[in-house]
């Protein structure tokens, strides 16, 4: 079966106000989400990518523009399912208020049990995009072969939960897992199991440089704007 790229939208204007964007229309990339999506074409140019999926959202169109720009050949086709995360009444409302929603607590914690208010619950999101993959999977098998590669640009949320999906991980350690804004994650699946191969690549470690003030115990919901 196919290797799949799982892109994340480079970093968007939302990510740098610390709103949560869901769905919310004209969240676009900022200046630095523009460059990492103009770099993305040479990150990726050893591999032989058939097909291009994406998000819907004005973020994830924009990430894969230069790929589309420098391959001509390769068209993209939207994918509902692999969009954000509806958010609900939560959808453009600041991270840090957020925080005191007795509901953030339960997001952590226990994933799989919340909903959020005026949008789906989180066991629906992973639902919908891991259903997304396994058909997609067998179309771009049907049409290139079970060794083709190609990419979906979703969002963050949605990637870790294909992630903790492919590993077997119950939804609620999903919280567990980071990838930063244009990060490449790859999971090769096969007739009995999938492998993750890559997670939250950036093929840069600033994140990793310590910070003056420290990282939050919390996981970012909505995968939050990547190193500073």
């Amino acid at each position: 079966m196919p290797t799949l790229i799982l892109v994340r939208h480079g970093r968007s204007t939302a990510n740098t106000e610390g709103v949560l964007a869901g769905w919310t229309p004209g969240v676009a990339l900022d200046e630095r989400g523009a460059a990492q999506a103009a770099a993305l074409p040479g990150r990726l140019a050893e591999l032989p990518i058939r097909e291009v999926v994406s998000s819907p959202l004005q973020r994830c169109r924009e990430t894969i523009q230069p790929l589309l720009d420098a391959r001509p050949e390769l068209a993209v086709h939207t994918e509902e399912r692999i969009g954000e995360a509806h958010y609900g009444d939560w959808s453009g409302r600041k991270l840090a208020e957020l925080g005191d929603e007795p509901l953030m607590q339960v997001v952590q914690a226990h994933p799989s049990a919340a909903a959020f208010p005026g949008g789906e619950s989180m066991r629906a999101m992973q639902t919908r995009a891991a259903e997304a993959v396994r058909e997609w999977n067998a179309r771009v098998e049907r049409d290139h072969g079970a060794d083709a590669v190609y990419l979906m640009c979703s969002h963050g949320d949605i990637i870790k939960s294909l992630v903790a999906d492919a590993l077997g991980l119950h939804l609620d350690l999903f919280q567990r897992i980071s990838v930063e804004p244009c990060s490449i994650t790859a999971i090769r699946y096969t007739r009995l199991r999938p492998f993750l191969v890559r997670l939250g690549d950036t093929g840069d470690l600033t994140s990793l440089v310590p910070r003056e003030e420290p990282p939050a115990d919390d996981a970012p919901v909505g995968g939050g704007a990547g190193a500073p």
